[in-house]
């Protein structure tokens, strides 16, 4: 396992980390807690060092089960979690007062009862679930953020951003008062290279990469044949034609490179961990076949695959 620096932060992360939204059983069929622990803990036998949960993961089970695997285990493992919006809405939508979405009564309660979940003294990274430029310089959240730090209950402070808004927390970034950025990257979707990652690299802002497989797009084993249990939030990521459209760009993609596509999900994440400004990439792993497949990976891709990789760029938004 390599390790790289987030950012200001100056924590020296796995550069595979653990994305825990699947443990939450929120919107994800088919995970099981037994196995979601024995997966943690495998992740962290192999050297992963760095979990992503949040506290709207379930409800707060996918933090419960990340604390109980940090608190049993002797290795130096760093938590992030997230404050889910006040009014419940992904993503942010235009025009809201900051008010509305992260009071500081709020992110202090939300902070508080992470903290239970998780049965720790602090929260290495706490972030806001979702992130809008318009609120810099409003509302109060950011003395609540201050507060959080002066009281030791969390260390460093980020944002989620947005879903394929890469742009959308440049601003913010450039005020200085935030460490950490998440953000939407891989092969389909190259937009964070236009604007946020020059700005992240100026400013030493830690870049947390998720989504790296397009929601298993980039596994290869999405088909026009695939299904999905109805409860599952890919059988609406999915719909219609996509996963038609999602089968024969991998197919180029396998073309171009000359690769299989069991190599495919190697070659999305080290894409992502190609690019200088990112710190980790968090793909979610609800099995140790997951943990064990991602975490072989190791660094980027050769220059010429990603030179290639630039014309796979896809724009599009499958979320909405």
């Amino acid at each position: 396992m390599n390790y790289r620096r987030l950012g200001r932060t100056g924590l020296e992360v796995s550069e595979v980390g653990y994305g825990a939204w699947g443990i939450g059983k929120s919107q994800w069929i088919g995970a099981e807690d037994d196995e979601s622990l024995r997966a943690l803990n495998r992740a962290i036998d192999l050297g992963l060092n760095f979990i992503d949960t949040a506290l709207a993961y379930g409800e707060g089970h996918s933090e419960r089960l990340v604390g109980q695997v940090v608190r049993e285990r002797d290795e130096n493992v760093y938590v992030a979690t997230k404050i889910p919006p006040r009014n419940r809405v992904w993503p942010a939508p235009s025009g809201l007062h900051p008010d509305e979405v992260f009071p500081a009564d709020y992110v202090t309660e939300c902070t508080e009862t992470s903290l239970r979940n998780l049965g720790l003294e602090a929260i290495d990274v706490q972030q806001f679930h979702v992130w809008s430029d318009e609120w810099v310089g409003q509302g109060d959240w950011l003395e609540a953020v201050e507060g959080l730090k002066s009281e030791g209950k969390i260390r460093f402070f980020g944002v989620s951003i947005n879903d394929h808004q890469p742009a959308n927390a440049v601003k913010l970034i450039e005020t200085g008062v935030v460490d950490t950025v998440q953000v939407i990257y891989n092969v389909f979707d190259q937009s964070p290279e236009d604007k946020l990652f020059p700005v992240c690299m100026e400013h030493d802002a830690g870049v947390i990469v998720r989504v790296p497989f397009d929601e298993g797009a980039l596994t290869g084993r999405i088909t026009p044949d695939t299904s999905f249990d109805e409860d599952d939030f890919r059988n609406d990521y999915f719909r219609g034609d996509r996963k038609q459209e999602v089968y024969q760009r991998v197919r180029a993609i396998v073309s171009e490179l000359g690769v299989t596509e069991e190599e495919i999900a190697e070659v999305a994440l080290r894409y992502v961990l190609s690019h200088p400004a990112v710190s980790t990439v968090i793909p979610g792993m609800r099995s140790v076949r997951n943990v064990e497949r991602n975490m072989a990976v190791a660094d980027g891709l050769p220059e010429d695959q990603v030179r290639r990789l630039k014309a796979h760029r896809w724009v599009r938004n499958f979320y909405a």
